[in-house]
């Protein structure tokens, strides 16, 4: 654990350079062409306390502080970091697009040496069209952003139907409400928690699948405004694995508040389902792929979640069909080599919004949606729930999914 927090500290100096420099960068291209002292300092003034926001949100988080005034910094920083992460994406795009032209301008200027050289390269009309189009990459990010803002909580139900090969007939039109990613915390509080309730009892699913990244904050600080999870309903009822924002917000507190809400919680183990004679599902769940860096006997494994049985688990019959619970897609490979015909994952948030999805791919296998692994597994992965740090969301929308096993 405590080699864990040292490696986070330098992450965490890291990430805040890395920010400095971006912030930087944002603030002397939008000061291209201005002339006025005061509108420069404005612009700079702007990006440092927004800077300095994203640090300062964090440590409320780690003291005890008036919730009313964790709320209000939080807000700051979380909008003030989105708009500005939206205009350095649209800026560097912009301004990758500049060097492609020049590019194409040098290369035309060495074949056809006889006409006049790209206009574009001349530095003074390259000053002309970045001062010229900062006024329109402003406007697009505040547009995106008022967008964003707004779809960050319009959860909608997303359908998935997936088709398992030899599923019985008793299995047809199994489902599963998956909640994931939820993140509430800073942001997000009871009433956002008493809206997925609600959304989620209306589908009247078999069973709920919670694959991680519930809470971000202690048992201490969300017991109150996680309590409404309580009241999720389902035949087979509500079955929770960890994600890494659990380990984050101290996990073995948060596994046993969960169990008091009701949930099953699967640790590298699974439950078998008697749904109906001749259809029976196997419902395995496993740590987050990272927990093993807090606690080591947390380490993810898919082939011990099929072997071992959850406590209370006292069915022996065998499944017809096995589905593993995993915070992140990257658990895909092991879950194919135990032999699951599906497993369930968040973690990705869809990438929440650009340059998200392409960051994404950095890291994960798959970001969002359905598709198939190798020759028998399929895999599911949600835009999320919620949403985390930016309260944004642009061409990802939040999600409560109603998966569906259908005969092939």
């Amino acid at each position: 654990m405590r080699q864990y927090w040292k490696r986070f500290l330098v992450f965490f100096s890291f990430v805040t350079t890395v920010l400095g420099i971006a912030y930087s960068f944002v603030a002397v291209r939008l000061t291209v062409g201005l002339v006025h002292p005061g509108l420069i300092a404005l612009v700079w003034i702007l990006a440092a306390v927004s800077l300095l926001l994203a640090p300062l949100a964090f440590a409320l988080r780690m003291f005890q502080v008036p919730e009313r005034i964790e709320k209000i910094i939080a807000w700051t920083s979380y909008l003030s970091f989105g708009f500005f992460a939206m205009l350095f994406a649209l800026i560097a795009s912009r301004d990758l697009g500049l060097v492609a032209v020049d590019q194409v301008g040098g290369i035309v200027d060495r074949f056809l040496p006889w006409r006049d050289p790209a206009n574009l390269l001349h530095p003074m009309h390259r000053e002309f069209l970045v001062a010229t189009s900062n006024a329109a990459l402003l406007g697009l990010a505040g547009g995106m952003f008022v967008y964003g803002v707004i779809r960050a909580r319009a959860i909608g139900i997303e359908r998935v139907q997936v088709p398992i090969d030899g599923l019985p007939e008793s299995l047809h039109g199994f489902t599963i409400a998956q909640i994931t990613d939820i993140h509430i915390g800073p942001t997000l509080k009871r009433s956002f928690a008493l809206e997925i309730v609600k959304k989620v009892n209306n589908l009247k699913a078999d069973m709920i699948a919670v694959t991680g990244d519930v809470v971000d904050g202690s048992v201490q600080q969300l017991r109150d405004h996680t309590e409404p999870f309580a009241d999720l309903e389902a035949r087979h009822g509500v079955f929770f694995v960890t994600g890494n924002h659990e380990y984050y917000s101290g996990a073995l507190s948060w596994i046993s508040e969960f169990r008091n809400l009701g949930f099953q919680v699967l640790l590298n183990e699974h439950s078998v389902l008697e749904h109906a004679p001749g259809g029976n599902v196997m419902v395995a769940g496993v740590t987050d792929y990272r927990a093993a860096e807090f606690f080591d006997d947390h380490r993810s494994d898919p082939a011990l979640a099929l072997r071992r049985a959850a406590r209370g688990s006292r069915s022996s019959k065998e499944p017809h069909v096995k589905i593993l619970l995993a915070h992140q897609p990257r658990s895909i490979a092991g879950a194919a080599d135990a032999g699951f015909d599906l497993q369930i994952s968040g973690h990705t948030h869809g990438g929440q919004f650009f340059p998200g999805p392409y960051l994404v791919r950095l890291q994960q296998p798959y970001t969002k949606g359905l598709h198939r692994h190798g020759d028998k597994t399929w895999i599911y992965i949600s835009r999320g729930t919620g949403y985390w740090g930016p309260p944004i969301r642009v061409g990802a929308s939040p999600e409560i999914t109603l998966i569906e096993l259908v005969r092939r």
